[in-house]
């Protein structure tokens, strides 16, 4: 595998900012609402396109920028826009940054506000098309050609056509019965639940059947105070059902259906017996005609490319399938060629990493674009004019993300800045790219690339926002795995004022997990705010990224199957181990703190091994794996009655007797993903077994805390380090 070591990322790396005299407040740091945090991140632009034309979008108007040297001129302004408003009686729009514009060279701008629509001819300086939505829509998807849209009220399905006619596409819904919404809950690169053909003539969309799924009892302890029948209130807490499938347990049925708003109809692909399978990837052919998506069976371990005539919703074929002997995972549908709808590309990881191939419409490979031991992140979409296919890879450096485009023979060129972590919007015509990005040593850059020549135009160099503080030095570098082969990345921050005569406490952040990483080669590292707060404190703080993270291939992923945690921890001790030989760090005062799955590898390293850990903060962990949804759960450890050893050795209900230093575990009082069972079952079996961890709980929150709140946990966090770690 290429490695180009830009910035020195392995071994001895150091980078460390401009010392100054400024020290941070907790709120310069952590997003709660404060506007101390926005003056202290980098300052940004809000950009969209219009065609192949960059429009900046702001408070007070809407500004094009000149590709060659980055000047503006006004397209409008917001003064203008809300005359039009008012004179029209809709309601007025306080910002532009909604703003966008739908039509390529059309100067018709769409204006969303709230329930409303609105598109206006900028030029001619009036209004061509309004729609008002029912308040209470949710889900929303408006497609540009038919001007309908699509929304759910109360698990039902709604569109609304062009003319401001709603046709209700069903009527059954309930919490059992949900239309619209996305499935499977969230997995397999599901966001949503409706899909629109190109043109807007149909509409394909998720109906979900959850009436036989475990419904987890939320507790709503703030309900609406009611007068009963008898003139007397409750104020007594209500339980809100939840419907949650646990590993090895009964799941949801999914159907996909088809609504045709022009006469009104609905038809349901014949996919057979949906119990136990999973249906995701939608995509449409490009005359409307037929409807694809990847079928796949409870295991994951086998799917299949299918084919469904979109008028009668029959299978017409299965074009490819696939199969790998612990997983398969696909995220992406398929795209058809712009300039040839006889070929699409599909994104797999068959060959072990993520890559982009090219098929003919009969399901034969004819190439695949992308190879080598590294990740394509995302496919932004293609250069018409080149044949080519823009999108994001490490392939330059696993640390880095940057942009690239291929042609049809598998030839890649990098586009832009090729240091630091890059995303991009791309053009109508994929002509251009706006790249957004960051460095180590580059707070924020947004450039725009010419797909075609690889020419840039700078249109903002942000000021770094820290350079008035004390900011800790920040150094990476890599050890090796517990398989004594695998590199693992690492961030390290050493206290503000570092003395390296003096020993100093140090605290371990983990995630650890799937679909997630730490450490990367954005703005200072990728560091959390927190980290620096801690670091300001006197803690060195430290993180790796362990094998069963993201964007090092399927191989590195799959270490863990079966026995999620178990090879994480092992990698996470031997980051211990190099922490304990640095001569600053007291190995005898080392913490440990993560959320999620992150607050599963807290729990377990403080559970596994007693005698390393003194003091951990674990944040909404999972505590059995058996108590965790199907899909993700499954996919990992299979279930819990084909892997009994599996569950029983990854239970921490299990490990409870053995905690001996400070721990403290805290979750979100309606947490939906890590349900509050899994923490209170860990408490319990602590009770039972005569260990003592600390509970905080934050009622009404859910998986994570927000606002004010989220301030609040890392002041307890905090807290905790200070009152058992120093």
């Amino acid at each position: 595998m290429k490695r180009i070591l830009t910035f020195s990322l392995f071994a001895t790396l150091t980078f460390t900012l401009m010392a100054q005299t400024k020290l941070f407040t907790i709120d310069d740091l952590i997003p709660g609402g404060s506007t101390y945090y926005q003056t202290s991140v980098p300052t940004n632009k809000y950009l969209t396109w219009w065609g192949d034309e960059c429009i900046e979008l702001g408070t007070d108007d809407c500004k094009a920028i000149n590709k060659d040297n980055g000047s503006t001129s006004t397209l409008f302004t917001l003064d203008k826009i809300n005359a039009l408003l008012k004179e029209a009686g809709y309601k007025n729009v306080y910002h532009l940054y909604n703003a966008y514009f739908p039509y390529a060279d059309t100067p018709l701008v769409m204006i969303p506000i709230k329930d409303e629509r609105t598109l206006i001819d900028w030029k001619d300086e009036k209004i061509v098309w309004h729609s008002t939505l029912d308040t209470k829509a949710a889900n929303t998807d408006w497609n540009q050609q038919s001007k309908a849209t699509a929304y759910t009220f109360s698990h039902n399905l709604y569109v609304q056509t062009a003319d401001g006619t709603v046709k209700q596409v069903s009527n059954d819904g309930t919490a059992d019965i949900v239309y619209g919404e996305s499935v499977h809950r969230n997995e397999f690169g599901i966001s949503k639940g409706t899909f629109w053909s190109p043109k807007g003539n149909l509409l394909a969309f998720y109906r979900m059947d959850q009436s036989k799924v475990s419904k987890y009892p939320q507790i709503n302890i703030s309900p609406n105070i009611e007068t009963t029948a008898d003139g007397n209130t409750s104020r007594c807490a209500v339980v809100e059902p939840d419907p949650y499938p646990m590993a090895g347990e009964t799941s949801h049925t999914v159907s996909i259906g088809i609504f045709n708003p022009q006469s009104g109809t609905t038809i349901y692909l014949n996919t057979g017996d949906a119990t136990d399978r999973y249906f995701t990837n939608i995509a449409w052919s490009p005359d409307e005609k037929k409807l694809y998506l990847i079928e796949l069976n409870r295991d994951q371990n086998h799917g299949s490319l299918d084919e469904y005539d979109a008028t009668t919703g029959e299978k017409i074929r299965t074009i490819f399938t696939e199969s790998n002997d612990k997983y398969f995972e696909p995220m992406h549908p398929i795209a058809f060629l712009p300039w040839d709808n006889s070929k699409f590309i599909y994104q797999t990881r068959k060959d072990g990493y993520n890559h982009i191939y090219l098929y003919n419409i009969d399901g034969k490979q004819l190439t695949q674009l992308t190879k080598g031991e590294y990740e394509v992140f995302d496919v932004l979409g293609f250069d018409e004019a080149l044949k080519a296919v823009i999108f994001t890879s490490n392939e330059t450096n696993p640390l880095q993300q940057n942009i690239f485009k291929v042609d049809m023979k598998g030839k890649r060129t990098p586009l832009g800045n090729t240091t630091g972590w890059h995303n991009a919007t791309l053009s109508a015509s994929g002509a251009y790219i706006c790249d957004y990005y960051s460095s180590p040593v580059i707070p924020r850059n947004i450039d725009i690339v010419s797909t075609k020549t690889g020419k840039t135009q700078n249109i903002l160099t942000a000021e770094d926002p820290w350079k008035d503080y004390q900011v800790p030095e920040i150094k990476t570098g890599s050890i090796k795995a517990a398989d004594g082969v695998t590199d693992l990345y690492y961030r390290l921050i050493l206290p503000t004022n570092f003395d390296p005569n003096k020993k100093y406490p140090a605290v371990v952040y983990v995630y650890g997990g799937p679909h997630a990483h730490n450490i990367d080669a954005s703005r200072n590292w990728g560091v959390r705010g927190w980290d620096i707060w801690m670091a300001q404190q006197g803690y060195v703080m430290f993180c790796l990224d362990n094998r069963g993270s993201e964007h090092r291939g399927l191989a590195f992923e799959q270490a863990t199957f079966r026995n999620l945690g178990v090879e994480e921890m092992k990698d996470q001790i031997c980051g211990v181990e190099y922490l304990k030989s640095l001569p600053y760090v007291d190995g005898d005062r080392l913490g440990v703190h993560g959320w999620s799955f992150g607050g599963y590898m807290t729990t377990s390293l403080m559970t596994t091994y007693p005698d390393v850990f003194k003091v951990g903060v674990a944040g909404g962990p999972v505590i059995d794996w058996k108590f965790y949804e199907v899909m993700y759960g499954e996919r990992y450890m299979d279930t819990p009655q084909s892997n009994p050893e599996g569950y029983d050795n990854t239970s921490l209900l299990n490990k409870a007797k053995n905690l001996k230093g400070r721990l403290m575990v805290i979750y979100g009082g309606n947490d939906p993903v890590c349900v509050p069972q899994q923490t209170l079952s860990f408490i319990r079996a602590c009770i039972d077994a005569g260990t003592y961890p600390d509970l905080f709980t934050y009622p009404g929150d859910e998986h994570n805390m927000f606002g004010t709140d989220r301030v609040h946990l890392h002041n307890v966090i905090t807290r905790y380090f200070e009152d058992h770690l120093k």
